[in-house]
């Protein structure tokens, strides 16, 4: 048998929308804890997607949610 070296390659990361209630569950943050980093520049934007329904771009959220990891360690 040879043995063979295999790199495993990135899968392009999907952009995707979230809603509130998901990005609520993804951080473990209410809607007011969001919007108030968010007004101090410390959660990414939301994206208006209509007169009263707003998302967060999820490539955003998941960097934020590892910069915080890294913070940790």
């Amino acid at each position: 048998m040879s043995s063979q070296t295999t790199t495993a390659t990135a899968a392009p990361t999907e952009h995707r929308i979230l809603r509130r209630a998901e990005v609520e569950a993804r951080t473990g943050f209410k809607r007011a804890h969001i919007y108030s980093l968010m007004k101090e520049g410390k959660f990414p934007k939301a994206l208006r997607l209509g007169v009263r329904a707003v998302g967060w771009d999820s490539v955003e959220i998941e960097q934020w949610i590892a910069d915080r990891l890294k913070e940790r360690a």
